[in-house]
């Protein structure tokens, strides 16, 4: 007997009446209850991809793949059938067809069945090796490809391993349910294959920064609150377009309403960083870390008084805090939006130390003109540098959303 998609979520008492469930447009009945329970589906369709300004999910499964093919069709169908299976996925429903036979093997890999969602969102990119590589125009479309996405240059302080970095495809799964995020990779990625290959990927817990003014402020292995001054949701639109979604005017029309994606995987050095004092730690960061208030202030909101110095004349927040560096007063205004990550990969084999740390991801219009200026400023002054190793990077033009209509995919304005 096959089993079909709505035969089992109605046996599992997941779907209501009046709820389709065939297809990609199935849901479950408590998505209803909506995102903010965390139990809620988020759309997957819309004007921008879900997942950027998505209040942050706590979970997170990312992954860049290497194309195997030279057949620009085949990276279009590819496209095709990862947002139709994404679709499928972030609303609650099975990947593939609606009936399981016995004697084939299963469209879904199963191990989301009976989860909802748990505010899934998967989110995609395109790496500058989508365009060009090694000089070749690997599918015709180089002239295709945004100023924005040239190749980030060396930074200070970079000690960066290729194997985990880069990538011709992306893949960013969010969830409240580990499990639901490594669903949808391990999907992902069995659909790609005699397509794609998995590259590398990176598993997060405990979000590190708040994309929400309704998300309290969390804490990053080092113990401090992190991303106090992101840029929220709740945020004008004006502030969105000006350092969050790239416009057709930036030089690639296919690229209007997306977005550009940094990753960088920052080990720390947990065993130095938790010999220091409390006292150096706050100097470093320039927060006091119980209440993650500026030094010199009362409160986690406060403004960072840069002009405050201490009874002996020096500045209150030193020269070289993180929070100085970093701030946009001193970068020209500059601001991304961040949605970063808490990382352990057990130990190191040679030292026995934690190979923990952040999994670094930012959004932003133009990186050229945000982070890679603010990387340079942090890597040459921050203090922090003594406590932290950047070991991977990436960079990855996010295409906007699509409509709910036949024949869309994602990055389909490029491919098509």
């Amino acid at each position: 007997m096959s089993i079909t998609r709505k035969r089992f979520l109605v046996g599992a008492g997941l779907v209501g009446g009046g709820i389709a469930v065939g297809g990609v447009r199935g849901l479950l009945a408590a998505d209803e209850a909506g995102a903010d329970d965390g139990t809620g589906h988020i759309a997957f369709h819309g004007t921008h991809q879900a997942g950027i300004l998505t209040p942050q999910q706590d979970r997170l499964h990312f992954a860049a793949f290497d194309l195997t093919t030279s057949n620009v069709k085949e990276v279009r169908d590819l496209m095709r059938a990862w947002t139709e299976a994404a679709a499928a996925m972030t609303a609650g429903a099975l990947v593939g067809s609606d009936t399981w036979q016995p004697t084939a093997p299963p469209d879904d890999t199963g191990e989301a069945l009976g989860l909802l969602p748990n505010r899934l969102t998967i989110t995609f990119g395109f790496g500058p090796s989508l365009f060009r590589a090694d000089g070749e125009d690997r599918f015709g479309l180089a002239r295709r490809m945004p100023p924005a996405l040239k190749p980030l240059p060396d930074l200070p302080g970079d000690e960066i391993d290729r194997a985990i970095s880069h990538g011709d495809l992306c893949v960013q799964a969010c969830s409240d349910d580990p499990q639901a995020a490594f669903h949808a990779v391990r999907n992902l990625a069995r659909i790609a294959r005699g397509v794609a290959v998995l590259r590398w990927s990176q598993l997060g817990f405990g979000r590190t920064s708040s994309t929400s003014q309704n998300q309290q402020t969390p804490r990053n292995l080092m113990g401090f609150k992190d991303g106090t001054n992101n840029i929220t949701a709740e945020e004008s639109d004006a502030v969105h377009r000006k350092h969050v979604w790239a416009d057709s005017g930036d030089g690639a029309d296919w690229m209007h309403d997306g977005s550009y994606m940094v990753t960088r995987r920052i080990r720390m050095l947990i065993e130095v960083w938790d010999r220091a004092s409390l006292a150096d730690q706050e100097q470093t960061i320039g927060r006091l870390k119980a209440s993650g208030a500026p030094i010199g202030g009362s409160g986690e909101h406060d403004d960072p008084d840069f002009k405050a110095k201490d009874d002996k004349g020096m500045p209150l927040i030193p020269d070289a805090a993180h929070v100085r560096i970093a701030s946009p007063d001193n970068n020209r205004g500059i601001r991304m939006l961040r949605r970063g990550y808490s990382f352990t990969d057990g130990f190191d084999d040679q030292l026995g130390q934690l190979d923990a740390g952040l999994f670094f991801i930012a959004y932003q219009r133009n990186p050229h003109k945000q982070f890679v200026p603010v990387q340079r400023r942090l890597g040459a002054n921050d203090q922090l540098n003594e406590y932290i190793v950047h070991r991977s990077s990436g960079l990855f033009a996010v295409p906007p959303g699509i409509p709910d209509r036949p024949g869309r995919f994602i990055g389909d304005s490029l491919l098509n």
